[in-house]
């Protein structure tokens, strides 16, 4: 259900085509959020029947020109329903994590260097993240709305600040084992 809020946010943000969501979730939800193009057009189809969004007028009448699509009433209305409604966390489910546990009983082989790659991915993460907070949050910029969008940046920050903290631990630990392979 989640996808849909999404849109509707990155619309309340600014009105946009699909191919307009498709860059932005490329550069700012997509880090927390992913979706693919066919998804994001399939879900402003359907937002659009609900009456949450509409299609602006084109500024000329042309044929196979992009659409693009604003937020209505009730579109704002469902948006605020869904962000003041509770919810828990859901379970936590890693790949990685399942492979370790794995690892105990079949051997740890290969998975090393895998350890060292997702190190290396976060690492870069990180360190784009860190950029996006120099670049848009500069000391100062404080009204509420980028105080809320830095705390989601935040929280990325800190995952792959994790990530590379477990991650080096997980290697240290990998260097004391003895051969399982």
């Amino acid at each position: 259900m989640s996808l849909p809020h999404a849109i509707l946010t990155a619309l309340l943000e600014k009105p946009s085509s699909g191919l307009e969501l498709t860059r932005r979730f490329d550069k700012s939800i997509g880090y927390f959020w992913s979706a693919t193009h066919q998804q994001i057009y399939r879900e402003l189809g359907k937002l659009e029947a609900e009456g949450l969004i509409r299609a602006l007028p084109a500024e000329q009448p042309a044929r196979g020109q992009k659409k693009s699509y604003e937020v209505l009433p009730a579109g704002r209305a469902e948006l605020a329903r869904w962000t003041a409604a509770a919810q828990d966390p859901k379970p936590q489910r890693d790949v990685l994590l399942l492979r370790l546990r794995a690892a105990a009983v079949v051997g740890t082989a290969g998975l090393e260097a895998d350890l060292r790659r997702h190190l290396e991915l976060h690492r870069r993460q990180l360190a784009e993240y860190r950029e996006i907070e120099k670049r848009d949050f500069p000391p100062g910029r404080d009204a509420p709305q980028d105080r809320l969008r830095h705390l989601v940046l935040r929280a990325g920050i800190d995952l792959e600040t994790f990530w590379t903290q477990w991650l080096t631990h997980a290697l240290a630990e990998f260097a004391e084992l003895p051969d399982t392979d």
